[in-house]
């Protein structure tokens, strides 16, 4: 679904990304895990548009991308959960979410995609009159990410998701990624919380200052002695 080819990117004049190339399967959950610093925020920034590529290409679908602007890539069927949630405070759950129906494409589907979001956070069904800025952490979390779903994307780019929640809200956000899978969505996740990432994913790449220098398998992965010095520092 997704190719990405020596993407190189950054901030002003300050490279950050160096050549860093990576594919998602249609339908999968492929992760981009390393350490504080190493450009797995900037390579989904790149990827959506937010930080435009210098040198790389970017396929969707077979077509090129690589600078097409973020508000067009959601129109493609691309969306992303920004780290730090980005909510409207003083607007209910239900306006939140409809605001993220903004398209053609996801205006005409926006009842089957409320349904949808509904059926996996039943808790924003039931407070959906409710402020969003009320709301837990975690709940907020949620409200974020059905947010993004009722674009009706097939892609998802999820930064950070986890960061900041207690360890069961961590399990049930991490839960409900699983089942937005089970749903028939793609998703490209960045996360710090490695082993909760891996229990659901198909695939990973680990970055380090700004080049992948792992890739495989959950198991190989896990395995990975690059993987363990970069965390563990062994």
């Amino acid at each position: 679904m997704l190719n990405v080819r020596d993407l190189e990117t950054g901030y002003g004049e300050m490279q950050v990304l160096w050549g860093v190339s990576l594919e998602v399967r249609k339908q999968s959950i492929t992760t981009i895990l390393g350490p504080n610093g190493a450009g797995k925020t900037t390579t989904l920034r790149g990827i959506f548009g937010i930080n435009k590529p210098w040198k790389g290409k970017i396929e969707f679908e077979g077509r090129d991308i690589t600078y097409m602007p973020p508000h067009r890539k959601v129109e493609e069927g691309i969306t992303m959960v920004l780290e730090g949630r980005h909510l409207f405070p003083y607007m209910s759950i239900e306006e939140n979410l409809l605001l993220g129906a903004y398209t053609k494409r996801a205006e005409e589907r926006v009842d089957d995609s409320l349904e949808i979001v509904y059926s996996l956070f039943p808790l924003l069904k039931e407070r959906r009159n409710q402020r969003a800025g009320t709301l837990s952490g975690g709940e907020q979390q949620m409200l974020a990410i059905a947010r993004a779903l009722m674009s009706a994307p097939k892609l998802i780019l999820m930064d950070e998701p986890s960061q900041g929640l207690a360890p069961k809200l961590v399990v049930q956000v991490f839960d409900t990624i699983s089942r937005m899978k089970d749903e028939g969505l793609t998703i490209l996740l960045v996360e710090q919380n490695v082993f909760s990432s891996l229990e659901i994913s198909d695939y990973a790449y680990v970055l380090g200052e700004g080049k992948i220098v792992a890739e495989g398998s959950v198991d190989e992965i896990k395995d990975s002695e690059i993987v363990k010095r970069a965390y563990v520092g062994v």
